[in-house]
């Protein structure tokens, strides 16, 4: 356990980290971080600067526009279907996160907490999957897929061109790194709160859904935003999954078929209008959550 200490502030902790680096190790680590913050935050600025010009300013990289064109929005949201398509990505990533975070976390508990034969067998299955590109496996899942759109009654909601399908392949590539993120967190979490509660009379599940699920707040919040992160950014999956059925699509089809559909004549002011519109749901998860995330992954290091 860590004893109880006072909270410093920001000027303080970075001057703790540069008195342990040393001048010469914590100039090269501003330096680093300050060319990472400009290969990253470049092209989000150029999107959005180019989402608000017309066709003919686009020549220009860096030129402001003469007058906003927020017109280029409503064209991407209406004409392109950017709208449906960014309304399906929702449902999709909703359902496709909660599936994961709950399947994760109570497969995470059981194997970090519980032991019986064969579960080290089983965390190492579930691990084995990080390092299994989901890609070399496309062509299986859409005969799987396409087997389980045959199943009586349920087949029309999770076969091939359905949301639900989707969902359930999002889920099963989601999961490999969810349960090894939150079987370690789970790890530092203390026994004695979940063996008083059993002493007591809980069962199992209610000592992990009341009790041991809040504790594990933090690391939940940050793998949550990461699952979050890389299923809204899918691409391959959902472009071999929803191919046939277009009302479907997701965001990240969407926006792709508006820089083909037209070959060199592509609208392309309407292209990163409908890309800002992709970043900026993200961007705002992470700014918000950004505490969170830090927590979670520090939290475990600190028990």
């Amino acid at each position: 356990m860590v004893s109880d200490s006072v909270p410093i502030s920001r000027s303080e902790a970075r001057a703790i980290r540069k008195s342990v680096l040393g001048p010469a190790w914590w100039a090269t680590s501003q330096i680093v971080l300050l060319v990472w913050t400009v290969l990253v935050a470049v092209p989000i600025v150029w999107t959005f600067l180019a989402s608000i010009k017309t066709e003919v300013e686009l020549d220009d990289a860096w030129s402001l526009p003469a007058v906003p064109r927020f017109d280029n929005y409503a064209r991407a949201w209406e004409q392109a279907h950017i709208g449906q398509y960014m309304l399906n990505s929702i449902l999709v990533v909703a359902f496709g996160v909660a599936g994961t975070m709950l399947l994760g976390s109570m497969a995470a508990y059981v194997l970090s907490r519980y032991r019986f034969r064969g579960s080290r067998l089983l965390y190492l299955l579930f691990v084995s999957g990080l390092a299994f590109p989901v890609y070399l496996a496309l062509t299986p899942l859409f005969f799987v897929v396409q087997n389980m759109g045959t199943v009586p009654v349920i087949g029309q909601f999770i076969g091939l061109n359905s949301h639900g399908g989707l969902v359930l392949v999002y889920i099963a590539y989601s999961l490999p790194f969810t349960v090894f993120f939150l079987a370690a967190f789970f790890r530092t979490l203390p026994t004695a709160v979940a063996e008083a509660a059993l002493v007591d009379g809980a069962s199992h599940t209610r000592v992990f859904f009341q009790i041991m699920l809040p504790m594990a707040k933090p690391g939940i919040v940050s793998i949550t935003i990461f699952n979050i992160l890389g299923q809204w950014n899918q691409y391959q999956i959902p472009l071999v999954l929803l191919a046939g059925a277009k009302e479907k699509w997701v965001l990240t089809q969407g926006i792709a078929d508006i820089s083909t559909a037209a070959g060199y004549d592509a609208d392309w002011a309407a292209l990163f209008a409908a890309l800002s519109m992709a970043i900026l749901p993200m961007l705002i998860v992470y700014t918000i959550f950004q505490r969170q995330i830090q927590a979670g992954l520090t939290a475990g290091a600190l028990k």
